[in-house]
């Protein structure tokens, strides 16, 4: 029997930001995986990678949120470089799209009424925010997976 107050989370960080998805949402968890880059495709899109026979388009998570470039240089040439692709189920057809983020931190289970309905924290865009939660008294973004992939799908 499950719990409807109950909102189970992938916490992860992505540049100086940590966010959070809802686990329904989450597919699977792999290591960066190498893109083949597409032409023409919005900057957001580091490409195409073959996940067990389907094409996923995989997304740089720190330029769809707004970061600063990695440190390591996690940008372009296709390369696997250091982090984690998250598989994301988006929209009503449950579309995966990958989405880099540079570590996976944990999976929590939270009441519904600890996250914070606030419009957002600091340096991320409000449309992309659904919650803001905290976890050991620090705050996180709980993403609005579908209005931050969701464009994505139609490129």
């Amino acid at each position: 029997m499950t719990d409807a107050a109950v909102v189970r989370l992938l916490v992860f960080r992505v540049g100086n930001l940590v966010c959070a998805a809802e686990a329904d949402a989450v597919r699977e968890i792999l290591p960066r995986l190498s893109t083949t880059r597409i032409p023409g495709a919005p900057a957001v899109v580091a490409g195409l990678v073959n996940v067990r026979g389907t094409l996923v388009t995989v997304v740089e998570g720190w330029k769809a949120l707004g970061q600063p470039a990695p440190a390591d240089g996690g940008e372009g040439g296709g390369g696997a470089g250091k982090g984690t692709t998250v598989l994301l189920q988006v929209g009503a057809a449950r579309k995966t799209i990958g989405f880099t983020v540079d570590e996976v931190i944990d999976m929590l289970a939270v009441s519904e009424d600890t996250l914070e309905r606030r419009e957002a924290l600091p340096g991320v865009d409000p449309r992309l925010v659904r919650a803001v939660g905290r976890r050991s008294g620090l705050p996180f973004v709980v993403l609005d997976t579908d209005a931050l992939l969701g464009p994505v799908l139609t490129t």
